[in-house]
């Protein structure tokens, strides 16, 4: 068994779950979302995103590319929750949620096209 890719894999999938904990729920009710378990989301994709810069080979690459995608969506999920929470004269409302469990859950699916490309590429390993 390689560790690496155990670690490689653990935190595929933590970022996976992590996500789909923050997304699942009313989109608009706030005690569905916290706003620290979209923070752990953001880290743990970071950190996946990291693990994926070594691997030059094509699926490495289209890796990296969801990872990116999904960093992409969360950083602009956590603008939009900071921007709205502190700046906003009406505060955080039901459409700035909605507006951030909207871009958790397209990165969610960038995530599930990840672990999907991950199994794929471990079944390859096997022939």
């Amino acid at each position: 068994m390689n560790p690496e890719k155990v670690v490689f894999g653990f935190f595929i999938l933590l970022a996976l779950t992590l996500n789909f904990g923050f997304v699942y729920g009313e989109i608009d009710n706030l005690a569905h979302h916290h706003p620290w378990e979209l923070a752990s989301v953001v880290v743990v994709n970071l950190i996946a995103t990291v693990l994926k810069l070594g691997d030059r080979s094509q699926m490495g690459a289209v890796l990296l590319a969801t990872s990116l995608v999904a960093i992409l969506q969360l950083l602009a999920a956590a603008v939009i929750w900071t921007v709205a929470a502190h700046a906003s004269a009406e505060g955080f409302n039901a459409g700035a949620l909605s507006s951030v469990v909207s871009l958790a859950a397209g990165a969610m699916v960038a995530n599930v096209v990840s672990v999907i490309l991950l199994i794929i590429e471990t079944t390859m390993l096997r022939r």
